[in-house]
């Protein structure tokens, strides 16, 4: 399998340097144009952006489904060089076994949650980020679950407490007074609920809290909610302000947009 880092915008470190060197380029100028040079080059299939964890603070997660095996394969170990993690989403656990055996010979650490399909990597000498900021995860029911998991994946890995209540749906709403209570005790900056059939939960809890609340539709349920779109559309209707939404099944996205506000949040107290 052939690596090889590619420069971004047409320069390479040695311009850069070189640059720097003459002094036409401040350091400072320098060191925010080295994130964009991390490009990794795999074969012919993939263009690997190694450098959105420095550029952005929001780690990559690998979408398991349309790649090969090989590929797979190949992606986690380049990531796993080049700052000893990888993370990986809706993998089945067939392909988990593949997917470990690929890499029986890394130094890692592999766990896997068949229940979300989230596979997570490290290398020894991986370290995590600091601490910083704290979200609160809610679901409707117990089916969504897996994509909360995917929401707390990357807030975790993004530095971020993450608190997290399921089942707290309107069948039942007694069921969320105590843990929204708690979070919001526990300086929740952002709060992400997931829920599929109607999606009436978001806007509930937007109409608690005075925080940022980021609604994601989950796939699931009976006839035009079976997609998602059922709820996708009660969310975007919802008349409580604060509230957010995401594309159907979009945890990855909804876990970037929290943590990034809890940590701005955290770094401005």
């Amino acid at each position: 399998m052939s690596v090889h880092h590619e420069a971004g915008g047409g320069r390479d470190l040695q311009e850069i340097l070189e640059e720097v060197a003459s002094g036409s380029l401040p350091v400072a100028d320098a060191l925010a144009l080295l994130p964009l040079l991390q490009v990794a080059q795999l074969e012919h299939f993939a263009r690997l952006d190694l450098g959105r964890a420095a550029r952005k603070g929001v780690p990559e997660v690998v979408y398991a489904p349309g790649k090969s095996d090989t590929a797979l394969a190949a992606i986690v170990r380049s990531f796993l060089a080049a700052g000893g993690l990888a993370l990986v989403s809706r993998l089945t656990s067939a392909r988990e076994e593949t997917l470990r055996s690929a890499l029986s010979d890394v130094p890692a650490e592999i766990s896997y949650d068949p229940s979300s399909g989230i596979l997570e990597a490290t290398t020894p000498d991986y370290t995590p980020p600091r601490r910083r900021g704290t979200i609160g995860v809610l679901t409707a029911g117990t089916s969504d679950i897996g994509v909360a998991e995917e929401v707390a994946l990357v807030a975790g890995h993004m530095g971020c407490r993450v608190l997290r209540a399921f089942d707290v749906g309107v069948a039942g709403i007694h069921r969320l007074l105590e843990p929204l209570t708690e979070m919001v005790r526990a300086h929740a900056a952002a709060f992400v609920v997931v829920a599929g059939m109607e999606g009436a939960l978001p806007s509930l809890v937007a109409g608690l809290v005075d925080v940022p609340v980021i609604g994601v539709p989950k796939s699931g349920g009976y006839g035009v909610g079976g997609d998602g779109t059922a709820a996708l559309y009660s969310m975007l209707q919802s008349c409580s302000p604060g509230l957010v939404v995401v594309n159907v099944d979009n945890g990855i996205g909804a876990g970037a947009a929290a943590a990034l506000i809890a940590r701005r949040g955290a770094m401005e107290t």
